[in-house]
């Protein structure tokens, strides 16, 4: 399915299925013949989902659906946000880019306070890294492979957005110390996490959406700001195109990813299988991978289109998942929908429809068809 009239209708299909989510594994009917978010929470799940939705919005010029993007951060804004940490800074992304399409100086305030909070306030580990402080606990001298999608790529847009190089560099570094401390130099895969408290990658896993999390942001960051130093950009080309070279062996025939990427008994995981998808196309579209990889993707998103529900939700996609501390913590998380797994199969999507020549289609007035 990849003529741009089969992948239009996938996309919208799963547009919907964002719109249905009220919370994790939580879906409510459509209210309305318009596109309206229903999601109640302010914190990582809905800010994935919201960006891949307003980077939709964008790619095909629909105000309307724009619009009820920030109708959805209006009533967010209004009932007041929840405690900063990383993954409450995670819907700043995309409010950061949705600034550009809306007049609100209010906005634009909370967009540049935000971004100097985590510069000054943020807690740090050794070496200045972003401790991953969570809204259920502070994670102590952890990094988590998480933090550069959930809160460098948006202190990077801000900075780009506002003039502000000190929060690139900033974003940059962040980069760079989490792979030091995180990307495996035998593999290239990336672990979970990293505790200054014993100095090691608890237990030492490969998960796969957590690798999927590198896969997007590094072509995302390239993306987002106009200029990478030389140096830092050969840098994370190379942690990229190591990463992608042994994700392409680890790739089961149909396309898709187990979460634990070097244990093809651990179950599939949709979620990582379309980021890493996205991820793919995005660094070859970037020039950062080799074209060859195309092949990956485009069996990735095979595996992911045959997994989309009736009613727009990506199934098989595993639930919100903690630092584990051993390999049989991350085979047993559930699956659930989610508006993650909605928003990187809809990036994918949109990504498959970039080479075609038709517009991307309109979700403002989407039917619940």
């Amino acid at each position: 399915m990849q003529n741009h009239e089969d992948l239009a209708g996938l996309l919208s299909n799963v547009a919907l299925g964002l719109a249905r989510l009220k919370g994790m594994n939580q879906t409510a009917p459509l209210e309305g013949s318009s596109f309206t978010l229903q999601f109640d929470e302010w914190d990582w799940e809905v800010g994935v989902g919201i960006y891949g939705l307003l980077r939709h919005a964008e790619a095909a010029g629909d105000k309307a659906l724009i619009a009820s993007i920030a109708d959805w951060y209006g009533w967010q804004i209004e009932r007041g946000l929840p405690p900063r940490q990383v993954n409450s800074t995670s819907p700043m992304l995309a409010l950061s880019i949705l600034i550009d399409h809306v007049e609100r100086p209010d906005w634009e305030a909370l967009v540049k306070d935000w971004a100097q909070w985590l510069v000054t306030d943020l807690a740090r580990t050794e070496d200045d890294g972003f401790q991953h402080v969570v809204k259920e606990r502070m994670n102590d001298a952890e990094l988590w492979d998480d933090t550069l999608f959930m809160t460098c790529l948006f202190l990077a847009r801000a900075g780009q957005r506002f003039g502000r190089p000190e929060w690139i560099e900033e974003a940059l570094y962040q980069f760079l110390i989490h792979a030091r401390y995180l990307s495996d130099p035998v593999t290239g895969l990336w672990y979970h996490g990293w505790t200054f408290n014993g100095r090691h990658n608890f237990a030492k896993a490969f998960w796969a959406r957590g690798n999927s999390w590198i896969t997007v942001a590094i072509p995302e960051l390239f993306d987002l700001i106009d200029a990478i130093p030389p140096s830092t950009a050969k840098f994370l080309t190379s942690v990229l195109g190591a990463q992608v070279a042994t994700l392409e062996r680890l790739q089961h025939p149909d396309g898709m990813f187990s979460t634990l990427l070097d244990d093809k008994s651990s179950p599939l995981e949709a979620s990582a299988t379309a980021g890493i998808a996205y991820g793919v196309l995005r660094g070859i579209d970037l020039g950062l991978i080799d074209p060859g990889y195309r092949t990956m993707a485009d069996k990735a998103f095979a595996a992911v289109a045959v997994r989309i529900d009736d009613e727009g939700i990506v199934t098989e996609v595993s639930d919100g998942t903690p630092m584990g501390h051993d390999l049989d913590f991350y085979r047993r998380i559930p699956n659930a929908p989610a508006p993650y797994g909605q928003a990187l199969v809809m990036l994918l999507i949109g990504e498959m429809m970039a080479g075609t020549s038709s517009p991307a289609p309109s979700l403002g007035a989407a039917s619940a068809s």
